[in-house]
């Protein structure tokens, strides 16, 4: 049975329409009943089979408003380049003993940035880090020597995105608190990043669904002409 904040949320909600972008922030807002700041995501439906290589969907995009909550970034690297993490930010810094500690069951940060010369050692925490999104990769620019950037960039609001097995996308956007202007420009800067790297391989409708929803919310379909750049 459905709570009366549930029941009231969903009487507001058109379920068989879909939304202009600008109403669909707008109608978010007016069914998001949580008592804290809750995290707005995005959920896209991509016309990609990704049991092919040619058609996984990967890549980063910087959010023009950030996240509106500051990440904890681990950066694994040899002793000339600790300094230079810490001096950047990082929260974490250092190899040996974070090799220990996550493959003794720790993963307690959002992003993982490593120098390329220790990618031996990094790369035999695949199994723990690549299924919670975490494992560095040279694509998503957290394998770089130029760690500062990185730190940067990540604290400033970088995400990764990648597409699943079964085609779906999704990814958070900002805070439901975020006014309504920045948070459909940070939800247009994902949806743009994710059109672009389309895949030369994929045919058909790309952009199949997409839907927009806050924590705990119901979820609303916006229209797909928010995809073209």
């Amino acid at each position: 049975m459905a709570g009366k904040k549930t029941k009231a949320a969903l009487a507001q909600l058109d379920r068989s329409k879909e939304y202009e972008l600008k109403e669909a922030v707008e109608v978010l807002k007016k069914i998001t009943t949580t008592n804290f700041d809750a995290t707005v995501d995005v959920a896209m439906r991509l016309g990609v089979d990704p049991r092919h290589a040619d058609q996984i969907v990967r890549g980063t995009v910087m959010l023009p408003h950030g996240l509106g909550k500051t990440l904890r970034v681990l950066v694994m690297c040899k002793e000339n380049k600790v300094d230079e993490a810490k001096e950047a930010g990082a929260d974490y810094v250092g190899l040996a003993e974070y090799v220990e500690k996550i493959q003794n069951g720790w993963t307690d940060v959002d992003v993982v940035i490593a120098t390329p010369d220790v990618m031996g050692e990094v790369g035999k925490l695949g199994k723990i880090l690549g299924p919670r999104g975490l494992m560095p990769n040279p694509k998503s620019g957290t394998v770089t020597m130029d760690v500062a950037k990185a730190v940067n960039e990540a604290k400033a609001g970088r995400i990764e995105f990648r597409v699943d097995k079964a085609g779906n996308m999704h990814a958070p956007v900002g805070k439901i608190s975020f006014d309504d202007q920045k948070l459909s420009e940070n939800i247009k800067a994902f949806i743009d990043e994710v059109v672009k790297a389309k895949p030369s391989a994929a045919k058909g409708q790309y952009v199949r669904t997409i839907h927009l929803s806050s924590t705990m919310s119901p979820s609303l379909k916006i229209s797909r002409d928010v995809a073209t750049i």
